[in-house]
């Protein structure tokens, strides 16, 4: 069988176990149609929700760039995971209690409720902006390797391959939302997940090792290095742990995507042992991916391959050019498009949620919500052809660098009306929040001319210092 017939065969397989699992979690009769696109009708199984959120936030990019990631890093990602840990704690015993008691279907409802109309219209324009760059940049990944394996040789322009994924994504979550996708995100999670471990399994077996032979290898190769402990790296330990906890804190807790699916849950106390368990699966998934690459990169060097510029091109080359054997192509197709989907699934349910609650406010208008998720869908596939147009570097870096930018000043905003009792005059919150980040991009750029200094991930913290600062000046009396 030729290997466009297996991708074929693996993206048709595996889109009808989506829909199938959809299709269960159509609405039951008596309920509200829109309640359960937002909410899932607050039924969604805990346990269910902490597993398929595991993939939705590794999503396509974690299988292509973390691998490709450790020959500029080595495994020093794995700080920022610890950092990661802390700040799902803090997500679930800080905000999650917030959102519960508040009962709210976007999480941005809090700043209308603490500061006014003009704050939630800002912050939920942010998250829009935020989350749609940040998910485009992450199925543009996936895209480009289906495209490679279906496209090109069946002579499909790339925006038709763009158009026909994000078509499946649209028709299984178009009638049930949220609550199909607590389920689709939970088998998507188990196919990444056995997909990652059949990577490996291959990999070790081409390179004769047994699994004890290529842990060994793994530990002693030198880019096993985890640790950090140079203050003028970016990889610097503390940097890389504190944006950590940070990063966790705006692209979980603040985000209405990632907080949509734990507000499924019926109870509070199923949120947070929903999050705490998710939170410390990361860790191990993330060391499983940084593993994968140094085994490639062995694997390379005793086949004399040359390793390639970009370390996101190192595992699609490797599978494209057939060095790894046939049947790694299912796993890998299997890995990516679970990832994909997972991510990019969740990411058009709340944008369309974001628009219905917080834009137009009208949260019990079905027809709207029905014609805003098809202009999310249409509008994902312009922003993948713009990601297409400005791409460069690694994508898993990319997206943590605009994170500092675009959500910074979510971070101010919540980070201010939760420690502080302090009010705000609302009409200039718009400004304050798009100052931040012009300020932080001037600094992020002559820093290393005045001082010496390149930011990292720490900008963000930067962006909602800043933030609050102006928030601080925004007294009502002084304006």
């Amino acid at each position: 069988m030729s290997t466009l017939m297996i991708v074929l065969a693996v993206l048709c397989g595996y889109f009808l176990l989506l829909f199938a699992a959809a299709r269960r979690a159509g609405a039951r009769a008596g309920d509200d149609a829109n309640d359960v696109f937002f909410r899932a009708a607050r039924r969604a199984p805990w346990l269910m929700v902490a597993f398929g959120m595991i993939g939705a936030s590794l999503s396509g990019v974690s299988l292509i760039s973390v691998p490709g990631w450790v020959a500029s890093t080595g495994m020093s990602y794995l700080q920022m995971c610890l950092g990661f840990i802390v700040g799902y704690f803090i997500v679930a015993f800080v905000l999650l209690p917030v959102y519960y008691r508040l009962r709210l279907t976007s999480i941005y409802g809090y700043l209308g409720q603490r500061f006014g109309w003009q704050t939630h219209r800002t912050g939920a324009l942010f998250f829009l902006l935020s989350k749609l760059t940040g998910a485009a940049a992450r199925l543009y990944v996936v895209c480009v390797v289906i495209d490679s394996f279906v496209g090109q040789p069946c002579g499909l322009p790339f925006p038709v391959v763009v158009l026909a994924v994000l078509l499946m994504i649209w028709l299984y979550t178009r009638q049930s939302g949220i609550a199909a996708i607590v389920r689709t995100d939970a088998l998507q999670t188990l196919c990444l997940l056995l997909a990652l471990a059949g990577i490996i399994v291959a990999v070790v077996l081409k390179l004769g090792m047994s699994l004890p032979q290529a842990w060994e290898a793994v530990v002693h190769h030198p880019m096993a290095r985890v640790f950090v402990w140079d203050a003028s790296s970016p990889q610097f330990f503390w940097r890389q742990f504190l944006s950590g906890i940070f990063i966790v804190i705006v692209m979980t807790g603040l985000d209405q995507d990632m907080m949509q699916k734990n507000l499924t849950c019926a109870t509070l106390h199923d949120a947070q042992k929903d999050m705490c368990l998710y939170g410390m699966a990361f860790l191990p998934v993330n060391a499983l991916f940084l593993a994968l690459g140094i085994l490639l990169h062995l694997f390379c060097a005793s086949q004399q391959i040359a390793v390639p510029e970009r370390g996101d091109d190192l595992l699609p080359t490797l599978v494209a050019t057939g060095s790894l054997g046939s049947l790694v192509i299912v796993p890998f197709i299997l890995g990516i498009v679970s990832a994909a989907f997972s991510s990019a699934d969740s990411a058009i349910a709340s944008l369309t949620t974001s628009l219905c609650v917080d834009i137009f406010r009208r949260p019990d208008d079905v027809r709207l919500r029905r014609r805003l998720h098809i202009a999310v869908v249409l509008t994902f596939v312009l922003a993948i052809m713009v990601f297409r147009m400005l791409r460069g570097g690694n994508t898993i870096d990319v997206i943590y660098t605009m994170a500092g930018y675009t959500y910074g000043p979510l971070l101010g905003l919540f980070a201010f009306g939760l420690l502080s009792r302090r009010p705000v005059a609302d009409r200039f919150t718009p400004v304050v929040c798009l100052l931040s980040p012009i300020l932080c991009a001037l600094m992020d750029h002559y820093a290393p001319i005045w001082w010496g200094y390149h930011f990292g991930y720490e900008l963000l913290m930067l962006n909602g210092m800043l933030t609050m600062a102006g928030l601080f000046l925004l007294h009502p009396k002084a304006t």
